[in-house]
């Protein structure tokens, strides 16, 4: 850079401290003279923590930051999550029977010259193999708490795709530290006024700390504050688009309970469907974190605590629940003049499918990747509005799919079937995909958070029917890709017995071994 870029960030946590420590890293900043990135973070303000599930890019994330895998699992309480396992989306439990399918992280077991999606589709359904099961092993991994790595193997490298669970205020701290030794200053103060100038852009900060008054200004102000939007919604005025017509949950209910020694450690996310939402369960080292996600038009808050309790078991009434309500959507403004979100103050969609922290490492590495090194700040702004309203419209279509798929008779489940609610390309993919199954050419890749397989995933755990009757005569090769299913079902074998269990490799990583 030939010129002084200051780079104030605005709040702390996940969000905040990520964008700083990115940067950092990105940009050089111990090595520049002419750069400066300072966290502006308020003690009066916590960390509100929202889903504490990850998806596999933040492997390549922490490895960039040049965090030492091992030091995270330690520090932030970290388990190793190979997927989410759907239990009662499809339809609602009876006589004690429960539906349940495996979105894993790894992708369809790949032949060079056979697709197996159709072959899997042309099977009897009554017979089959679940499709995950069928396709990967990765799911039948999982199903026996098996862990995806053993302990000798490279970090952030496995023969399995995998993610963590982890304490959320735990990661921040983890972050900072890091923040800190890559150069950037750490700022302990409270906003208490924006000023702009006559062009709507921010002109400075007054900030306090112990009655001490502070006037900041920066070339660039990244909005870390969460769902305040201190700066790009409030200073700025860039509005939420709400997502509620067609992602009616607004509520979560969240809660830590202990993990028994004894109990089991699970390396998913569990998401169990209930009458207006869901639950979700992680498994941290030492802790379950639970939490209830609900539409407050068709549940109480009494109720979705009520769910919460019976979900957490006996001996756990009186547990203390935190109440974070949200509304579903995002800025189609992020990046407003000098002033970019990222994070909750960009947009916050349900933690379904853990894409909080994916949307801070896609806005992050467009901020670093398009930072310009003179001239005006502003210059990436349109097409960083452009791609981030695409991931977060095609994560809204993702998230849909779950829902608009339920046989469930409740009238939360019956809204969410509803055409009305559903947005015009997810109903224009899911007619053709009654004839044919998911593909590469139905997606744009830079603007996607999930591939077409982890529609498959979703599609065929739920129950969707693709009819390729009409066309089986041209898929003859029924006998090899019968051998190929049994091949991944030998190899699946082969893995449970030879992986540790989760709890083990957790355990012995804890121990520095």
């Amino acid at each position: 850079m030939t010129s002084t870029r200051r780079i104030l960030i605005v709040g702390g946590g996940t969000a905040g401290w990520l964008t700083a420590a990115y940067l950092a890293r990105f940009l050089r900043l111990s090595e520049r003279s002419q750069l400066e990135v300072t966290v502006l973070e308020s003690p009066d303000i916590g960390i509100v923590g929202v889903g504490e599930g990850t998806f596999p890019t933040i492997r390549s994330t922490l490895q960039f930051l040049g965090i030492d895998e091992a030091q995270f699992i330690r520090e932030t309480s970290a388990t190793l999550k190979q997927g989410i396992r759907f239990v009662d989306w499809a339809q609602a439990p009876a006589a004690g029977a429960h539906h349940q399918f495996f979105h894993p992280f790894e992708a369809p077991f790949f032949a060079e010259d056979l697709n197996l999606v159709p072959y899997w589709l042309l099977q009897d359904p009554a017979t089959r193999a679940p499709f995950a099961e069928a396709m990967t092993l990765q799911a039948r991994v999982a199903a026996a708490q098996r862990a995806p790595k053993r302990a000798g193997e490279a970090p952030y490298a496995a023969p399995l795709n995998y993610a963590y669970h982890f304490d959320a205020r735990k990661l921040a701290a983890l972050l900072a530290g890091r923040a800190r030794e890559l150069g950037v200053r750490h700022v302990e103060a409270t906003v208490t006024d924006v000023a702009l100038d006559a062009a709507g852009a921010i002109a400075h900060l007054d900030a306090t700390q112990h009655g001490r008054h502070e006037r900041m200004q920066a070339d660039l102000y990244i909005d870390c504050t969460g769902f305040r939007a201190e700066l790009i919604g409030r200073a700025m005025g860039s509005e939420l688009k709400s997502a509620r017509h067609q992602l009616f949950a607004d509520r979560a209910l969240a809660c830590k309970i202990p993990l028994g020694a004894d109990a089991v450690m699970e390396s998913c996310t569990v998401a169990t469907a209930h009458e207006a939402g869901w639950l979700w369960e992680i498994g941290l080292n030492g802790a379950r974190g639970i939490g209830c996600v609900y539409s407050s038009d068709h549940l109480s808050d009494d109720r979705a605590a009520d769910l919460l309790r019976a979900y957490c078991g006996p001996g756990h009434e009186d547990v203390a629940m935190r109440s974070i309500p949200f509304s579903p959507g995002y800025r189609e403004q992020q990046w407003v003049k000098n002033c970019v979100a990222v994070g909750l103050s960009a947009g916050f969609l349900e933690p379904l499918e853990a894409t909080g922290l994916v949307l801070v490492e896609a806005a992050v590495g467009m901020i670093a990747e398009m930072l310009p090194h003179s001239g005006p700040i502003a210059a990436p702004a349109r097409r960083f509005n452009e791609l981030m309203t695409a991931r977060f419209e095609n994560i809204i279509t993702f998230l849909k799919l779950h829902y608009s798929l339920s046989r469930r008779p409740e009238p939360f489940w019956r809204d969410n079937a509803a055409p009305a609610s559903i947005p015009g390309r997810l109903a224009g993919l899911l007619e053709e995909w009654k004839l044919r199954p998911p593909g590469r050419f139905d997606f744009v890749l830079d603007t996607e958070t999930f591939a077409f397989f982890n529609y498959q995933y979703i599609l065929y755990g739920m129950g969707f029917a693709t009819d390729l009757g009409a066309g089986r005569d041209d898929f003859p090769r029924v006998d090899e890709a019968g051998k190929v299913f049994a091949k991944i079902q030998r190899f699946a074998e082969r893995a449970v017995a030879d992986l540790p269990s989760h709890r083990a490799l957790i355990q012995q990583i804890n121990a520095g071994r």
